[in-house]
């Protein structure tokens, strides 16, 4: 898969070997194809900016100061998947590469419980 784009919160535009792009929303861990080619997906991003790139929740965190360069984005102390998460008080800027990396290996260790199943999120250091 090759990266067509991203949003400032770090949900990635990638299109597979046959062509398609599909849309990765890192918060819930969700892979859907939004477009038969790359060409496409340009001709629909007027029609959908604002589902896929969340422009307004992007100018309002640049008005409280984040703004993500070309390797960060927008993270959430508390991520987006659980109740809690994105309330107002919790953006920071991320790693992009981080924050992706973090959200997979969340999403995946989650990915059999439930919806609305009561989890606690426990991070340790990592062992050397």
């Amino acid at each position: 898969m090759a990266l067509v784009a991203r949003n400032a919160f770090g949900d990635l535009f990638l299109r597979d070997e046959g062509g398609e792009v599909c849309g990765l929303d890192v918060a819930i861990g969700k892979l859907v194809k939004i477009a038969d080619s790359e060409a496409q997906f340009h001709e629909l991003t007027h029609l959908n900016r604002q589902e896929w790139f969340a422009e307004s929740d992007e100018l309002a965190a640049a008005a409280r100061g984040l703004i993500p360069n070309a390797t960060q984005c927008i993270g959430f102390s508390v991520p987006l998947m659980f109740r809690e998460g994105g309330s107002p008080d919790t953006p920071y800027i991320a790693e992009l590469s981080e924050h992706v990396s973090f959200l997979g290996d969340l999403n995946r260790q989650i990915s059999n419980l439930p919806d609305g199943t009561r989890v606690r999120l426990k991070i340790e250091p990592e062992k050397h």
